[in-house]
């Protein structure tokens, strides 16, 4: 808010120089954050008087004047003006003058005449918005004086809060200006002379429903002659960032600004039979808006409307129809508090938010309706000769009780870390209006911990309470700890002292984030690329991208059940259900980088499924990852490999080293319609203990689903998986083991199989018939080609071998490869020459 200082001087003092007053306000919480100084820009430009106004001698429509400056002799300026007068007082720009926007004045030749200047317009000076007319200054203005001196300003840019609807005003910031110096506030004057037909004769008001306005004021004002405002009053509201129309629509602007009420005046012509209704719109209804858009209503609308239908969108915008012009003769002025909510829906539904919505959004105090209406109908008449009709129409005159907010002292100062006395508190709370009291003796009093929370009762004597009384202004305070910002904003935030905290720290927290980081970084270090994608997905994505049965989840993790959650009002179809297969979403990306050019691809997420069960939601955390195109790219001595289920058993088992798990196990998974059969698995992760740590479906996509996802590429391999301590959990402690003194002994087995035939089944027989001398069984290549038949493949193992008190001898590793042979060979296999 633009707050001008000589504006705000007529309500308070101000003995305080603008730099530490708006240091001061800050550490208030009214954060200024600029001073601007009106008139630094008017260099050069003096007070002159008008000796003499004549026609020019060579142009019908110019002046030729001489003016006085008050030294040297009279300047001779022309002048294309048509209200100027010999006698009067006006700023004159020198030669050499400088005006805002860095305009340089020179001497300059009008139609043959030297010109020594400019007589200056006040919209040339920025000063009011008047720019067909010189600015005519009062008589008594003294000659040649720099003009800056006399109308010069300082305007301060404070950030007003959202809870501080008070202070959106210049009476507010002047109670807090108060605060801070201790003057004494002034408040505006709105005693009226009343005269004519009462105001209940002529206007009637009808509010439907209360609880969208609890209070409407009108007042009628006739004969007013609508005119520019006075200068002065434009300086104003120029200085405070509002432009000036007219007296009576400046008259409502002004209140705003200087008391922070918003007002609206009609012509009262326009209001058909004398009768205002509060009430909110009707199907079909339309307004033509100030704006002169025509809008059309919606129901929850509120409006104030005549018989005849909408005048003004209540709070926010008036109308057209009822707008003040310049043929005007009678006013209404409406005062009302409106539901703030209701005005903050219709700001927001029509995308006009003005500088009324906005202080009726923050809420508005009961008794400004009627003062606001008084020092309106007061302004109309000084400014516009209007005469004010006696009453008013008050549909609650009624002014609420001041609200009483109990609070300790001492839990002040345990919060503050001061040592204040209950006296020092209340006349700190004095200065914003808060008068304080003791509770009566004896009384049980509520002290409230929260607003809306359930009281708890404390015996007066014992919990050494005080009685605050705010006033109706400050809807701000409703609690205990409202009352204690407010006695720390007063005492000043930079004179309570700093203190370390006496309480011990917290112990250590692992992390519980530490699981998916790991996840993160060991996928990310393969060549994986993590995605975040949308958690709303349309109905077709939740229906045709779903598990038949869900894997069992990983030990401490959520199941995947439930039924699928609908948003109530979504943004989109596409956003309208919350997913329940993350693959899905994968999915989507691995289409999306397609139509972009870029086939080969492998990212995964992190993220929650959700479901509902009964009535509560419920939700759990997955990994999931897609693979796609060529995962090994062609090379001098390979073609390109496209991504395959050993690539995805590959990711699986590396997050399973990572996570110090056994190796993972897999099982044929054939019924899952968004899998291929036969190319799908469900994988099993044990902890040593036999805790099941990894689990879920790793396999290629079904041809079918990837046709209805429009992906080209092929294949799509994609795992889901749940992962013990993904929702929250820490990586297991690594655990260093000596490497033996003794020497490995490897030995590569190229098997011939059906390729019906399970890795995992041949790698079984291997452990089976190795001995206890086999450390481990490592897949290494699969090969499917001629010489073999169609139906059969080449699986590569190699075994490592591996004493713990000797080194192997070779008699003892070909023992173990004889019986590894044998036991093949009787499981249907065979080695490849």
């Amino acid at each position: 808010m633009r707050v001008p200082l000589s504006w705000l001087a007529e309500y308070v003092d101000l003995d305080i120089e603008p730099g530490p007053l708006a240091e001061r306000l800050t550490l208030l919480g009214m954060e200024v954050k600029g001073i601007e100084r009106r008139g630094t820009d008017w260099r050069n430009v003096v007070v002159g008087e008008l000796l003499a106004v004549d026609r020019h001698p060579r142009a019908d429509r110019l002046s030729l004047t001489r003016v006085s400056v008050g030294s040297g002799e009279p300047l001779e300026i022309v002048c294309g003006a048509t209200n100027i007068a010999a006698g009067q007082r006006v700023p004159v720009a020198l030669p050499g003058a400088v005006l805002p926007g860095e305009r340089r004045i020179e001497r300059t030749e009008k139609m043959g005449v030297v010109s020594n200047g400019m007589l200056c317009s006040g919209d040339e000076l920025g000063l009011t918005a008047d720019a067909d007319g010189i600015l005519i200054l009062p008589a008594d203005t003294p000659i040649g004086v720099p003009l800056a001196e006399l109308y010069g300003d300082v305007v301060l840019d404070i950030d007003v809060k959202p809870n501080r609807g008070d202070a959106l005003s210049i009476v507010g910031l002047a109670r807090e200006v108060a605060a801070i110096t201790g003057a004494a506030l002034r408040f505006p004057d709105t005693g009226l002379v009343e005269s004519g037909t009462p105001t209940a004769d002529r206007l009637r008001v009808e509010v439907e429903d209360p609880a969208l306005c609890p209070r409407f004021v009108g007042r009628w004002v006739a004969d007013v002659t609508v005119a520019p405002s006075p200068d002065r009053i434009q300086m104003r509201l120029v200085a405070a960032g509002m432009r000036p129309i007219s007296n009576v629509v400046d008259a409502s602007n002004y209140v705003m600004l200087e008391l922070g009420k918003p007002i609206h005046t009609f012509d009262a012509a326009a209001v058909r039979d004398g009768r205002l209704v509060v009430r909110t719109a009707r199907a079909g209804e339309r307004l033509t808006t100030l704006d002169h858009v025509e809008r059309e209503l919606q129901r929850e609308t509120l409006l104030i409307a005549d018989p005849a239908g909408p005048l003004a969108i209540a709070g926010v915008m008036g109308g057209a129809a009822s707008e003040v012009s310049a043929s005007t003769r009678d006013v209404v002025v409406e005062s009302a508090i409106f539901d703030p909510i209701s005005i903050r829906r219709t700001a927001f539904r029509y995308a006009l938010r003005s500088e009324a919505s906005l202080r009726f959004e923050k809420g508005q105090e009961h008794r400004l309706a009627r003062l606001g209406a008084d020092r309106t109908a007061r302004l109309l008449a000084e400014w516009a000769g209007g005469v004010v009709a006696p009453g008013a129409i008050d549909t609650d005159p009624r002014d609420p009780a001041a609200p009483r907010v109990a609070f300790r002292p001492g839990r002040v100062n345990r919060l503050l870390g001061t040592a204040m006395d209950p006296p020092t508190q209340a006349e700190l709370l004095g200065r914003m209006g808060i008068a304080t009291g003791a509770a009566p003796a004896g009384a049980a009093v509520e002290v409230r911990v929260a607003a809306g929370d359930m009281p708890h009762v404390a015996p007066a004597e014992a919990a050494d309470v005080l009685i605050a009384t705010v006033p109706t202004w400050r809807r701000d305070i409703a609690i205990e700890a409202d009352l204690i910002e407010e006695i720390a904003r007063v005492h000043g935030y930079d004179r309570i002292p700093g203190r370390r905290p006496e309480t011990p720290m917290p112990a250590f927290r692992a992390s519980p984030l530490e699981v998916r980081d790991g996840v993160r970084a060991t996928l990310a270090g393969a060549g994986v690329t993590e995605v975040v994608t949308h958690a709303l997905v349309s109905p077709a994505q939740v229906a045709s991208i779903a598990w038949r049965a869900p894997a069992a989840p990983a030990a401490g993790e959520d199941a995947a059940d439930g039924t699928p959650i609908t948003l109530t009002n979504p943004l989109s179809a596409d956003h309208s259900m919350l997913r329940q297969a993350l693959v899905g979403s994968l999915l989507d990306v691995v289409g999306t980088n397609e139509r972009r050019g870029r086939e080969s691809i492998a990212v995964f997420e992190i993220g929650k499924g959700y479901g509902q069960t009964g009535e509560a939601p419920h939700e759990w955390w997955r990994l999931v990852f897609a693979l796609a195109g060529s995962f090994e790219p062609a090379a001098w001595n390979r073609p390109a490999r496209p991504a395959d289920l050993g690539d995805a058993k590959g990711v699986v088992e590396l997050l399973a080293l990572r996570l110090g798990l056994e190796a993972p196990a897999y099982a044929p998974e054939t019924q899952e319609p968004i899998l291929h059969p036969g190319r799908a698995a469900l994988v099993t992760a044990r902890t040593a203990s036999g805790e099941i740590a990894i689990s879920g479906h790793v396999g290629e996509l079904h041809p079918a689903v990837a046709s209805a996802a429009d992906l080209r590429v092929a294949p799509v391999v994609v795992a889901e998986l749940s992962i013990r301590g993904l929702s929250g959990g820490s990586l297991p402690i690594p655990r260093a083991v000596a490497p033996s003194r003794f020497p490995d002994a490897e030995r590569d087995l190229a098997i011939v199989v059906d390729r019906a035939r399970p890795t995992a089944e041949l790698a079984r027989v291997i452990r089976g018939a190795a001995g206890p001398l086999l450390r481990d069984v490592t897949l290494f290549d699969v090969y499917r080609g001629a010489p073999l038949a169609d139906t059969e493949q080449s699986i590569a193992f190699r075994l490592r071998y591996a004493g713990d008190d000797r080194t192997l001898t070779e008699a003892e590793v070909e023992s173990s490869v004889a019986a590894v042979l044998d036991a093949v060979t009787a499981a249907g296999g065979r080695i490849r020459g």
